[in-house]
């Protein structure tokens, strides 16, 4: 997935996704303000996505439903959900990705039934995404800043870099 940036730090009990606005359609950008960033199942869980606008919402409510079905379980809906998007005929056609996390997980979702947790508390999507990761590992191996400072700043480093993400950054924490 390409024309975003998502970025999810966790650090001292912190966890804090960041998107930039910016959406594009082939070489026009369309907006400068989108919100990528989504807070579901009562505000304990944060989600972004990168990819299709219509998509996501449609991934943002099929995962909000697993939520619920498994009492807030953040990897059972994790689980669930890919297994629908691989084998189910329309959610298969859906081009998104997500990133979703609360207090003890954090998993990048795909359509190809990708759940990957990291090794460290980073993860990023996009075409921004691994710009404003390698920044984020850095910021919180190198430094004491806080989770949404070092997501504030990878992201300002990804804007610098990637022509399809902006400086118009949505932040949300837990």
């Amino acid at each position: 997935m390409h024309a975003t940036t998502v970025l999810c730090v966790r650090q001292d009990g912190k966890v804090v996704i960041g998107a930039d606005g910016q959406v594009t359609f082939q070489n026009i950008v369309l907006k400068h303000t989108t919100k990528k960033i989504r807070r579901l199942y009562n505000e304990k869980v944060l989600a972004g996505f990168a990819g299709a606008t219509s998509d996501a919402f449609a991934l943002f409510q099929r995962f909000e439903a697993k939520l619920e079905e498994y009492n807030g379980n953040i990897a059972r809906a994790a689980v669930e959900l890919s297994k629908d998007w691989r084998t189910d005929k329309v959610l298969r056609r859906l081009e998104a990705m997500l990133i979703v996390a609360n207090d003890e997980k954090m998993f990048i979702l795909s359509g190809t039934g990708d759940i990957i947790e990291p090794d460290e508390n980073v993860l990023a999507i996009g075409s921004g995404g691994p710009f404003a990761q390698a920044a984020a590992l850095a910021l919180s191996r190198e430094t004491k800043l806080d989770a949404r400072a070092i997501v504030e700043k990878a992201l300002a480093i990804a804007a610098d870099i990637c022509i399809y993400t902006n400086r118009n950054f949505t932040v949300e924490e837990l």
